[in-house]
């Protein structure tokens, strides 16, 4: 997601991680918000990441199956997303993963998803 979207890591900890990417034009619908598609893989990607933190080296995450709520349109400058575990498992992590939206220093949350990861040698 860094080289394809620009997306960093602001926060990293056991079972947590955000991260945001500045809104490019190519991310837009024809009404200006954000494409579901950018949402979903920044989500995608917190909620991985998040899994990531609780696994030993040498494993890897794979997405089994995620379902994702919009709820509101995505206008903004700047998306970050916070992915968390709610439940490790040894195989499968359920996930969770919020999006906001950000302009003029306030924050929208505008998608939310619920992820299960799977655990598989990397």
């Amino acid at each position: 997601m860094s080289s394809l979207l620009g997306a960093t890591a602001l926060s990293i900890a056991p079972g947590r991680v955000e991260i945001a990417v500045d809104v490019r034009t190519e991310f837009l619908q024809p009404h200006g918000n954000v494409h579901g598609v950018v949402a979903s893989a920044l989500a995608d990607s917190a909620a991985g990441y998040a899994a990531q933190t609780l696994l030993a080296a040498g494993v890897d995450v794979v997405t089994v199956e995620y379902k994702i709520n919009f709820l509101a349109p995505g206008f903004g400058t700047r998306l970050r997303a916070i992915g968390e575990v709610l439940r490790a498992g040894r195989t499968l992590q359920i996930c969770t993963a919020d999006v906001f939206a950000e302009q003029n220093g306030e924050a929208r949350r505008f998608a939310h998803m619920v992820a299960t990861m799977m655990a598989v040698e990397a």
